[in-house]
């Protein structure tokens, strides 16, 4: 049995189905968790919308293990508000939706995508602007329990954290204590990231893990890296936290390379 328990991203993973009917489909699939990017058009989303996400959720009879922060338009190019003064408050206004939904589904982490680096603006504008953002997110999410995620991210220039060092200059630039690296293997390795020398470096840091195999950004053993060994040495640090599913599938049964007997859901 692996040491660790799998979350499924679903906004990435099942994307056949309808959003609101992925978690059930995760739960048939024999899994007991689930994660989203922001799930919404907008940073505030009506009491409705929430509602109608949480009881998917809930009545699907699974935890989400994490959620994004609002992150702009990803189709477009947008990776993350943290950092970009135009958009300060709608990532304020939506601190509290994403905490609150994460007290409702027991969720443990939020990923704050940096942002982008804007044309005009000074990188030490934007990176104060983060450090306020990420005390302000910090602090919320303490209040139940949970932790803040920093992620490395590879395929945008203008994306200032792309390997487990950049995130972890910013987190130790803030010194909150629930404030972690989201170690996300196929972004890391498409950076050029020596994945064991950071595991190594970076342990102590590590608070959420996602998994995908590189190139393509499929599934394990559809590539190259040898994420057995990456998440054996992870634990080995002591991790007993969720490892993500987060890639790209277009196979009748997306989870056919996992080996079904008593794995951890």
């Amino acid at each position: 049995m692996s040491p660790y328990s799998y979350t499924v991203n679903c906004s990435i993973l099942l994307t056949h189905l309808p959003l609101l009917e992925r978690p059930h489909a995760v739960r048939d699939a024999g899994f007991n968790a689930v994660e989203f990017w922001w799930p919404f058009d907008s940073a505030v989303p009506g009491d409705r919308e929430v509602d109608e996400f949480v009881r998917a959720v809930s009545d699907a009879g699974v935890t989400l293990s994490h959620l994004n922060f609002v992150a702009g338009n990803l189709a477009a190019g947008d990776r993350g508000l943290l950092s970009d003064p135009r958009r300060a408050s709608e990532f304020r206004d939506n601190v509290d939706v994403v905490v609150g939904i994460g007290e409702q589904l027991g969720a443990s982490g939020f990923n704050a995508l940096y942002g982008n680096r804007i044309d005009g603006v000074a990188p030490a504008i934007q990176d104060e602007l983060a450090t306020e953002n990420l005390v302000l997110a910090a602090e919320a999410a303490a209040r139940i329990g949970a932790c803040v995620l920093l992620e490395p991210v590879s395929g945008f220039p203008a994306y200032p954290l792309k390997l487990a060092r950049d995130a972890a200059r910013v987190i130790d630039r803030v010194g909150a204590p629930n404030i972690g690296l989201l170690a996300d293997l196929y972004h890391l390795a498409a950076n050029g990231e020596d994945i064991p020398s950071a595991i190594a470096r970076f342990n102590a840091h590590i608070r959420h893990v996602q998994i995908a195999d590189a190139p393509g950004r499929g599934a394990p053993g559809t590539g190259e890296l040898p994420l057995t060994d990456y998440l054996s040495q992870i634990c080995e640090t002591g991790y007993d936290g969720y490892v993500s599913l987060e890639y790209v599938s277009s196979s009748a049964d997306p989870f056919a390379w996992l080996p079904r007997d008593g794995f951890a859901g």
